[in-house]
């Protein structure tokens, strides 16, 4: 009955708040209490009993008493903090005022005259016989003390934290506590693991909501490319005003890296208790995600602990991004990555009985977390791929993109994914560690095969492309990048994967679609330059790729011989016309896929998405270098390369067929998908409309690199077909193993130097990033739901 009753309160009070036309004094103690000291209500209860329409009722008419109400909540979370909340209500008042906080800031960040209230110090504020938020250098703006008091009390003995304190008298002083004893969990610097105690990860869970609440402001500014423009939330809490953030920073990361949601391996133990560390782990991660933020466009440098010194001070300095940067125990390496691969490799879990592992939900936080601490953390990025745990990452990633290949709500994860293996890409050691036998079987709708991670990449990425949604277009490049830069150290391919290649030249070099867009030209030249990396390089062991390119020389000749006169160029694209398709399904020889998989399935309808601003094209997104004869890298100055060799009235086209806002990165505009596509609709219909010219063809046919392929098959075409004509061959293993003791030595061309296409950060990433994690952290947060109908300006949130 107890709990009823208090709802009812609770409920009188927001009514009387709504209703009243005059201010309520701040010094009327009765009626704010009914706010907090008298309710035994859940967060899910305030987001009941406080509707939206009467928070903004309230802003509107009665602006006084909703800055009186976030005041009083915010002081009370003060007096919780100094006190250490050693009784029971006490407890109980600092949970409902974060409860009340998370409800009402998104409304409060929503209008743009309400957004600077929590960075305006409370005139009045001592005067009220209250002088807890006058510091000694006069009062700090309330978001301040709001933030300081989160800190505070997310290591409070007894509260959120276990007591260190022998007798039973002795209360432990909040002020000379050493927060950096009480670390939620042992790994990166700290040994003890405390008992668990839920209680505990039940109240840091509700802490740790109302500080992403707080930090959520980045949602209600529209995109912009101004680097500069820093979260004040997060930039006060990471900087050091805030004496917690060590071993805070430490807690988040370690709970999150320890966390096992397999537990004790009892099947169904998930659905027997309520697991109150996945919702702290969940809050943890978003809370770390969001402030591993640095000045947006400047590609950040890591701070290493030698060179602190140094520098100068840019800045208030994020210190969650300078712990990160400056993790280098190897152990502590091995933990955070064991961790995070752990819970990645969790949804692929295959077990007898259906639904009886639990599974977790917020993949795309770790796919973040990981993506930073390999971005600032270039020590973390060496160690992942010293040894072959990073294939421990590419294989959920590998089975995240073809599950959501065809889901256009998770075009946000495809990118993520596969801006992680391209940064991996970047460095030789992640091309040698593919080569490692793939023994794993985790069910995925992709043709069955035996051979390497190299192989299970291809198939994948040809899965991709050709059974993918349309809005993947943008990412082809990004993919024949990768396979670029991997393919001068990939040892043997299989059958299976070399057709693959060799199906998607196929596709891409057909005249129709070489001719309907201004890059598309682009996907060949990364194909042709992965084949030759792989013939010049590492001929010996590839007889199926050789034997591949062999039987379809045919494609390599009609490149050669590709016709650019006009009456060409037109039917080609009379073509185009008849079969819109992007590639021809149907020439790939589709086998049996794996057992236990299921088929990539589009979103349900009324699946929420939230819309994602347009990506820098794959010339803005890597930086070549070359790689010389030690294995070092050096930097490639930019020139015209052939990629990039269009006439000018290309550039017009930038967009034309695609999401990439390449061409006008100058203008550093970001444009929601929405808006690329309706931009898309109105160049298509102008008079710039681009169209292929027989001089455009001619510009880059002339660059295409076949010297070394032609040459290939004109020594070893002659000798397969004797051969087979001696023999009377029709058996391909005979010809494999012909191929595979034939040599080429001194009979092709120079190799070529290998160009490595490095991701590199800039003003359009940091801005993707914070959109889709941003977008991330809205849609995963539904109960309670946080932002659910707030005038959120950083995305818009689209029904499929």
């Amino acid at each position: 009955m107890g709990s009823t009753d208090s709802k009812l309160n609770f409920r009188k009070a927001v009514i009387q708040l709504t209703t009243k036309t005059q201010p309520v004094e701040a010094t009327d103690d009765a009626f704010w209490d009914q706010f907090w000291a008298d309710t035994t209500t859940t967060v899910q209860d305030v987001f009941a009993l406080v509707p939206a329409a009467e928070i903004r009722a309230v802003r509107e008419e009665s602006p006084s008493n909703l800055a009186t109400l976030c005041y009083k909540a915010v002081e009370k979370l003060v007096q919780g903090a100094e006190s250490g909340c050693p009784s029971e209500r006490e407890k109980q008042i600092v949970l409902n005022c974060a409860r009340i906080l998370t409800r009402i800031l998104p409304y409060i960040f929503e209008d743009q005259d309400w957004r600077g209230f929590f960075w305006s110090t409370v005139p009045g504020a001592g005067r009220a016989g209250t002088d807890e938020l006058d510091d000694d250098d006069g009062a700090r703006p309330l978001a301040e003390s709001l933030l300081l008091a989160i800190a505070d009390l997310l290591f409070c003995p007894d509260f959120t934290v276990h007591s260190h304190k022998r007798g039973s008298d002795s209360v432990e002083n909040m002020q000379s506590i050493d927060s950096c004893e009480y670390i939620w969990e042992a790994g990166v610097g700290f040994a003890q693991s405390p008992p668990l105690n839920y209680i505990h990860d039940l109240n840091r869970t509700e802490l740790l909501r109302l500080l992403l609440t707080c930090f959520s402001e980045a949602m209600y500014l529209p995109p912009s490319s101004d680097s500069s423009a820093l979260n004040p939330w997060v930039t006060f809490f990471c900087s050091t005003e805030n004496r917690h953030t060590l071993p805070l920073f430490t807690s988040l990361l370690n709970v999150v890296c320890a966390y096992d949601p397999v537990g004790y391996g009892i099947p169904y133990n998930h659905l027997l208790f309520s697991d109150y560390r996945e919702q702290l782990v969940e809050q943890a991660v978003q809370i770390l995600i969001v402030t591993l933020e640095h000045d947006g466009g400047v590609p950040h440098r890591p701070v290493s602990p030698a060179s602190i010194e140094e520098q100068e001070p840019a800045g208030p300095e994020n210190l969650f991004v300078n712990y990160l940067s400056r993790i280098h125990r190897e152990e502590d390496f091995d933990f955070v990555l064991k961790g995070l691969a752990r819970l990645l490799t969790n949804p692929l879990t295959q077990t007898y009985l259906p639904n009886s592992t639990k599974k977790i939900q917020f993949h795309q936080e770790l796919l973040v977390l990981f993506w930073k601490l390999c971005d600032f953390n270039k020590k973390f990025l060496f160690f992942v791929l010293k040894s072959s745990d990073v294939l421990d990452i590419l294989v959920p990633i590998l089975y995240y993109l073809n599950d959501a290949r065809a889901d256009q709500s998770r075009v946000g994860l495809m990118h993520i994914g596969v801006f992680i293996l391209l940064l991996l890409s970047g460095e030789r050691n992640f091309g040698v560690r593919l080569n490692k036998p793939y023994s794993l079987h985790v069910p995925m709708d992709i043709p069955v095969f035996t051979g390497t991670h190299a192989d299970l990449l291809i198939v994948v990425f040809h899965k991709i492309i050709t059974t993918g949604h349309q809005r993947l277009q943008p990412l082809f490049d990004c993919l024949l990048t990768i396979i670029v830069n991997v393919s001068p150290y990939l040892k043997s391919l299989s059958m299976v994967s070399a057709n693959k290649l060799l199906h998607l030249l196929e596709a891409f070099s057909t005249t129709w679609f070489l001719f309907s867009a201004a890059q598309n030209h682009h996907l060949v030249f990364f194909l042709l330059e992965a084949f030759n990396n792989i013939i010049q390089y590492q001929f010996d062991g590839n007889c199926n790729l050789v034997y591949a390119i062999i039987r379809k020389r045919n494609v390599f000749h009609q490149l050669a011989n590709l016709p650019s006169d006009p009456s060409s160029i037109q039917k080609a694209l009379q073509r185009k016309k008849k079969s819109p398709d992007v590639i021809s399904r149907t020439s790939s020889q589709e086998t049996v896929s794996m057992d236990g998989s299921r088929p990539a399935v589009p979103a349900e309808p009324g699946t929420l998405k939230a819309s994602l601003v347009a990506m820098p094209g794959i010339d803005k997104l890597t930086e070549k270098s070359q790689v010389s004869e030690d294995g070092t890298m050096v930097s490639v100055p930019k020139t015209e390369s052939p990629h990039t060799a269009h006439s000018d009235q290309s550039v017009v086209a930038g967009t034309s067929d695609t999401e990439s806002n390449s061409g006008r990165d100058s203008e550093d505009v970001f444009y929601t998908e929405a808006e690329m596509e309706r931009r898309r609709l109105s160049n298509a219909s102008s008079m710039s409309y681009w169209a292929p010219s027989p001089e455009w063809v001619l510009s880059w046919k002339c660059k295409l690199p076949l010297q070394t392929i032609m040459r290939l098959l004109q020594v070893l075409v002659p000798q397969v077909e004797k051969i087979c004509i001696d023999k009377g061959l029709t058996d391909e293993s005979e010809i494999l193993k012909f191929l595979q003791h034939g040599t080429l030595v001194g009979l092709l061309p120079v190799p070529h130097p290998i160009l490595i296409r490095k991701y590199q950060a800039n003003a359009g990433t940091a801005m993707w990033f914070r959109t889709y994690m941003w977008g991330v952290v809205y849609l995963r947060n539904v109960d309670p739901p946080i932002w659910y109908d707030t005038d959120v300006r950083l995305f818009e949130i689209q029904r499929m």
